[in-house]
């Protein structure tokens, strides 16, 4: 038995400015996949395609990813990218269009792929032609480090992570000034759902002593500078959350995750919650069930002594608090009527993807009466 480690692509740029070295990449025609607004309005995208043109490389700007991206948007994506032929892609912007932007990638370099056989065919685990450069906006979801494009499929009701070390960016860049303009509550989603990764990849079985260190220091990392991020948005604590959550990406990338993450692609893929509002909200009562398992108290344990608190899980939710995250999802703005009409579903979904490898076994009516509570409170 052995585990193949593959840590991030050929580079992570950190450092206040060093959106800058996106100039410094040879290129003809760069391809430069956004979200709504934000990165318009900060005048990040007009950065880029001034550095970028002052060079002589041609680029195009392709906007508008939302939240949960879908095979849709993937789709207007990868078809644009070959009307225009780049050797140079570039994400910038939340982990949406990060993600989507993998996705886009990896079909682009092999067109034999598509949503109809990507989840059967065993993947490529390179790209030949295309250099990929990503720059998170938001400090949460380690996804410029990844190998895992997390794609919302409409016709399941459920977000379903493709993965390939192809998908992995070859530059990942990690500029704090891009953080900046982040709303409070935008701060508070992404960093409970970095800290998600950390956690579940702390607990996982298949964590090893090599990635130990980087999923307890995320950790560490997280509560000692998510309080500041969120009230203050000072510039130190930004930068410092962009690396710990940028480490709790390289972590559990090779570890996995757990049942929070199971859930929250059930919850995410139905009703479109915010990814990170979801694991902050079922993060302490994953914990908790896992909590019957030994191996997994004693980790909790280590976590606590690390942070200077007495009880890990005391010490998440009093951090939710703190963060003004809702306690149920009532509470986040879902109807029990429309709960109570997909809830089969969701339950179903929910058994998917990472809770086949939580810690803890867990039964599909155990599954329900989880959801009810994190539903109802």
């Amino acid at each position: 038995m052995f585990n193949k480690m593959v840590l991030g692509g050929q580079a992570i740029v950190t450092g206040r400015g060093s959106i800058g070295y996106i100039g410094t990449i040879p290129a003809k025609k760069a391809f430069i996949v956004t979200g709504g607004r934000s990165m318009y309005a900060n005048g990040t995208i007009a950065k880029i395609e001034a550095m970028l043109r002052d060079k002589g490389c041609e680029t195009l700007v392709h906007g508008g990813i939302g939240a949960n991206p879908d095979t849709t948007a993937v789709e207007a994506g990868v078809d644009a990218m070959r009307a225009f032929g780049p050797d140079l892609l570039v994400a910038v912007g939340g982990g949406s269009p990060l993600d989507a932007a993998k996705a886009m990638a990896l079909f682009y370099e092999y067109p034999e792929l598509n949503f109809g056989n990507v989840l059967s065919r065993e993947l490529p685990e390179r790209r030949q032609k295309l250099t990929f450069v990503a720059a998170p906006s938001t400090s949460g979801t380690g996804s410029e480090v990844t190998k895992a494009a997390v794609i919302t499929f409409r016709e399941q009701n459920l977000k379903i992570g493709l993965k390939t070390t192809a998908m992995i960016p070859d530059v990942a860049i990690l500029d704090p000034d891009l953080t900046l303009t982040m709303p409070p509550n935008i701060v508070a989603e992404t960093g409970m759902d970095a800290l998600t990764h950390a956690v579940e990849c702390y607990i996982n079985t298949r964590m090893d002593a090599f990635l130990e260190p980087l999923a307890r220091g995320a950790v560490e990392g997280i509560f000692a500078n998510l309080p500041a991020s969120y009230r203050e948005g000072a510039p130190e604590s930004r930068e410092n959350m962009h690396i710990y959550q940028c480490m709790a990406g390289l972590a559990f990338s090779h570890v996995g995750l757990g049942m929070a993450h199971g859930i929250a692609h059930a919850v995410g893929g139905r009703f479109g919650l915010g990814h990170g509002l979801i694991n902050a909200i079922v993060l302490p009562q994953v914990l908790q069930y896992n909590s019957r398992d030994a191996e997994v108290r004693n980790r909790l344990q280590r976590l606590a002594k690390s942070i200077g608190e007495a009880d890990f899980i005391d010490a998440v939710e009093r951090l939710n608090r703190q963060l003004h995250i809702p306690a149920s999802f009532r509470e986040a703005g879902l109807s029990q009527q429309d709960v109570e009409a997909a809830f089969d579903e969701l339950v179903e979904n929910a058994m998917k993807g990472s809770t086949r490898v939580n810690p803890a076994p867990v039964s599909t009516a155990e599954m329900a009466s989880l959801l009810r509570q994190l539903f109802f409170g």
